[in-house]
């Protein structure tokens, strides 16, 4: 999933005491509590705590961003694809990327929300996406390694969110697992041919790829758990059903295989197997890096969001000229 931490704290009416809620609302809240932890789903119309509808919220548009955000370093490579069917696969995989932004925001609208909030929130700073698409792509192998190890971090996020409490982010997530699969594949497909079929440059560009954007990768799982507050509420309502961490190791598990298939290395002198753990131990990750791109000074966090703000403008004679016949159709249908 392409997602960062979000504030699943109640608010408090004033600093230091628990604002007065009716009994009406507890009631309402201890039978949601109680679906919750008998597994079952929560659809759009069903009773729901605000807290749990805006976390929701934030965290459905704050992945839809990232899907429609992540389509600009990758189209930056369309017409620099060195092959017919390396062009097709990438113009194929950003026509996905466009879709599963489509089926989130529609997930997210079933809450109450509108696209137009939600592109208004993105853009004056108020949502996030994804930090790691505030990087460069910089070769030709940045395509396969995007599709590779960022892809391959989104499913791992991703999965368990088909298990998601609100029904229809679930629904969406099934599709879009599916597809997303599909990515890193072609991926580690493309970055094998070079690796295997390249010239001696190519194999270069692609280890040079691969550590640029290893750390990146490792950091979409989010903060340590210890440093995300945020965790435990979005676990016991069901939102969320693998913590940061334990996430990030079993990627890093995987990848470490892969990546000894295709004949690259990792820039991480601290990862090593754990004999004892049965799993792979990390050197340290520099969260100053995380928390500053996130924060908005990353290599192209203007560029990306200056884009969205383009595109955004420029579609507005789309939208009412959409709205003006849906009137139209409205108005002809009420007549007859």
């Amino acid at each position: 999933m392409y997602t960062q931490a979000m504030d699943t704290q109640r608010p408090q009416a004033v600093p230091g005491r628990q604002p007065q809620v009716s009994a009406e609302t507890v009631q309402a809240e201890q039978r949601f509590e109680a679906r919750i932890a008998a597994g079952e789903f929560i659809e759009a119309k069903d009773p729901m705590p605000e807290h749990y509808r805006k976390t929701l919220v934030r965290q459905i548009s704050q992945h839809a961003h990232s899907e429609v955000v992540g389509m600009l370093p990758e189209g930056n490579w369309i017409t620099r694809a060195p092959t017919l069917k390396r062009k097709a696969i990438l113009l194929a995989k950003i026509q996905d990327e466009a879709g599963h932004g489509l089926y989130l925001y529609a997930a997210a609208e079933t809450l109450g929300t509108s696209r137009g909030d939600m592109t208004d929130a993105l853009l004056d700073g108020r949502a996030k996406y994804s930090s790691i698409f505030n990087y460069p792509t910089l070769t030709w192998a940045d395509m396969g390694t995007i599709g590779w190890l960022v892809d391959g971090a989104a499913i791992m996020n991703q999965v368990p969110l088909c298990r998601c409490s609100y029904a229809p982010y679930a629904r969406a997530m099934v599709r879009i697992c599916r597809e997303e699969s599909f990515h890193q594949r072609q991926g580690y497909e493309a970055l094998l041919t070079m690796m295997r079929q390249g010239t001696e440059a190519q194999r270069a560009m692609v280890q040079d790829a691969v550590n640029r954007w290893w750390w990146p990768s490792i950091m979409m799982f989010g903060p340590p758990d210890e440093q995300s507050p945020n965790t435990a509420q979005s676990m016991r309502w069901g939102i969320k059903r693998i913590s940061n961490d334990a996430l990030r190791q079993k990627f890093i598990d995987a990848a470490v295989a892969q990546a000894r298939e295709l004949g690259v290395s990792f820039p991480d002198p601290g990862l090593v197997w754990n004999e004892a753990r049965q799993q792979h131990d990390h050197g340290p990750i520099d969260w100053a890096e995380f928390w500053r791109v996130v924060g908005g000074d990353g290599p192209c966090n203007q560029e990306r969001l200056g884009a969205r703000r383009k595109a955004w403008e420029e579609g507005a004679w789309v939208r009412e000229a959409a709205l003006a016949h849906a009137a139209k159709r409205n108005a002809i249908a009420q007549a007859a």
